[in-house]
């Protein structure tokens, strides 16, 4: 052994060294295990985070920054980004006569996120909230009712309405009867049969429910409700004097009128209310930020005039942007009024 290690080993101390061995074993074990916490920091913070707010919200979802609406996931293995996106529109009348009428909109869809788009035909507002819940839906309309249970229930995030360059948008709430009845004033509906559409509707049932009592008229009570399984089946149900009156979306009758599907000398309007916010344009709360990014400018970059979706909502021109926060706080308004809880069994029956 060399001298001057021989030397050295010789003055240390047995005690002293051994300790010092330890120390140094201890700190490189410390060094190793911050290293390993450091690495895996982000996605155990991801999995374990306390979500602070939920409001409404299925326990699926939080709402940390307090607008209403479910927020991006933390973790981003949970971000969906599909190579074909799946659009659907509020089934409001005849499922298979929108998809022809959205086609301009979908090809402009394609066009600006790069994604193939397929439109899929939903039955009811339940089937429709049921595919957003479950992930095979990633963009949709949905109905002024149905998008608090869109939001709650299924992680809808809305964020776009038809309107017009001035900001104007909206439709009304219209109790219409036959024609030739006699009934020319809500209090004549007491005891007759009365069509609501489904129950998530908002101008179908939610606002009559909680307007028509300040008219003096109880629905469920004064007079005895059906739900007609929608606007359309409620209009031609008056016309064909089916029902002695139902609650409808006055955009709904405008646009059947239109096209003939109704005549307007078979029915009569006998109360409206004031204006609501229409359909809801959203994506599902989970999608690509990017992706999400580039629906929305799809969205706004539309243009209605000369297609198909002009033609048919010809009171609009444009998608304008609205917030589920503001936009939606008069329907939420209404639903809390009628104690609507937002589970699966009360979107219709």
């Amino acid at each position: 052994m060399p001298a001057r290690l021989q030397s050295h080993h010789e003055k240390c101390n047995p005690a002293l060294c051994g300790l010092l061995r330890s120390v140094c074993l201890l700190a490189a074990m410390l060094l190793i295990t911050v290293a390993s916490v450091a690495s895996t920091a982000p996605a155990a913070l991801a999995g374990e985070h306390t979500c602070s707010h939920r409001g409404d919200l299925d326990e699926r979802y939080c709402d940390d920054n307090l607008d209403l609406v479910a927020d991006l996931p933390l973790d981003s293995s949970e971000w969906a980004n599909p190579d074909t996106l799946i659009f659907s529109y509020v089934p409001v009348e005849d499922p298979a006569l929108y998809k022809g009428m959205f086609q301009p909109f979908l090809d402009h869809l394609e066009d600006v996120t790069g994604k193939n788009v397929r439109y899929y035909s939903a039955q009811s507002y339940a089937a429709q909230i049921e595919a957003l819940r479950s992930g095979r839906l990633h963009v949709a309309g949905l109905s002024t009712g149905s998008t608090p249970f869109g939001v709650n229930i299924a992680g809808f995030k809305p964020f776009a309405i038809m309107g017009t360059d001035e900001g104007e948008y909206g439709y009304k709430m219209q109790v219409i009867v036959p024609d030739e009845s006699s009934v020319t004033a809500l209090k004549e509906l007491e005891g007759k049969t009365v069509a609501h559409t489904e129950q998530a509707s908002n101008s179908g049932n939610q606002a009559p429910r909680a307007l028509l009592p300040q008219h003096g008229v109880e629905p469920g009570e004064d007079y005895e409700v059906v739900y007609s399984g929608g606007h359309d089946r409620s209009i031609l149900g008056v016309a064909n004097e089916d029902y002695a009156a139902a609650p409808i979306a006055s955009s709904v009758l405008d646009r059947m009128a239109d096209r003939g599907a109704v005549d307007m000398d078979e029915v009569r309007i006998i109360h409206e209310s004031q204006a609501f916010p229409t359909t809801s344009f959203g994506h599902a709360h989970n999608l690509h930020p990017s992706l999400a990014r580039l629906v929305k400018k799809a969205f706004f970059t539309f243009e209605f005039e000369g297609t198909k979706l002009g033609k048919e909502f010809s009171d609009v021109d444009r998608f304008i942007p609205i917030t589920y926060k503001n936009n939606w706080k008069v329907i939420r308004t209404i639903q809390d009024q009628n104690n609507v809880a937002y589970t699966k069994d009360n979107i219709s029956e």
